[in-house]
């Protein structure tokens, strides 16, 4: 019987944060044959107020796609809460419940998440919902964080870092960034941090580039 797939798992607010964050180390997982899977809280539709909301989410949604074919990724799934009211979109459709399922049935040795000190809220919950899942599944793999607006440590100050080492995988980040093309005004400044990161990540760790993760749990 061949052996499964080793997955990795993103869940994230939005669909460029999959990219922004991880998305160098995602490339080089799927380079060694992992499966990569990607899960998304929510279209980020309010990002185009003068669009109607279903083109608006046909844009997101194919952007998504796109980059995550240019990672080598197996797949998005997005839950289409509302940006700014996580909580009660999570209360009311039992959003737990269904990536509950989903880390069950993917079963990740590794999940990549928000940080919990990020300065955008709907990050902090989502990185608060992971947590509460898996504590509640005793899940056994890595919880890392990532940031995507925090230029400066907070709360995870003390948290053990993991550095991957993005290189070689870099260059493909950034054409999966650039799908994006309907967010490239509210990705200049995320996207000048991810750069600059990479550098600074690399110098520490004798690289070029890399990307920096701190272990949650």
């Amino acid at each position: 019987m061949a052996k499964k797939k080793e997955t990795v798992l993103v869940v994230c607010a939005h669909s460029d944060d999959q990219i922004l964050g991880p998305g160098g180390s995602l490339i080089k997982y799927a380079k060694e044959g992992k499966e990569i899977f990607t899960v998304v809280f929510s279209y980020g539709e309010i990002s185009h107020i003068w669009l109607k909301k279903k083109v608006s989410v046909e844009i997101r949604v194919k952007e998504a796609q796109e980059a995550d074919k240019v990672i080598g990724g197996s797949g998005v799934v997005f839950f289409g809460l509302g940006e700014g009211n996580f909580k009660k979109g999570i209360q009311e459709r039992d959003i737990k419940e269904k990536l509950k399922k989903i880390i069950k049935e993917k079963k990740p040795f590794r999940i990549f998440t928000h940080v919990m000190d990020d300065v955008h809220e709907d990050h902090r919950v989502v990185c608060n919902t992971v947590k509460e899942i898996l504590d509640e599944i005793d899940f056994k793999g890595d919880l890392l964080g990532f940031d995507v607006w925090n230029v400066v440590d907070i709360k995870k100050r003390h948290m053990p870092k993991v550095y991957i080492d993005i290189t070689e995988t870099f260059n493909l980040k950034m054409k999966a960034l650039n799908c994006f093309k309907s967010q490239i005004h509210a990705m200049l400044i995320p996207y000048v941090i991810s750069y600059i990161s990479s550098l600074i990540n690399g110098m520490k760790n004798e690289c070029k580039r890399a990307e920096k993760f701190y272990k949650i749990r």
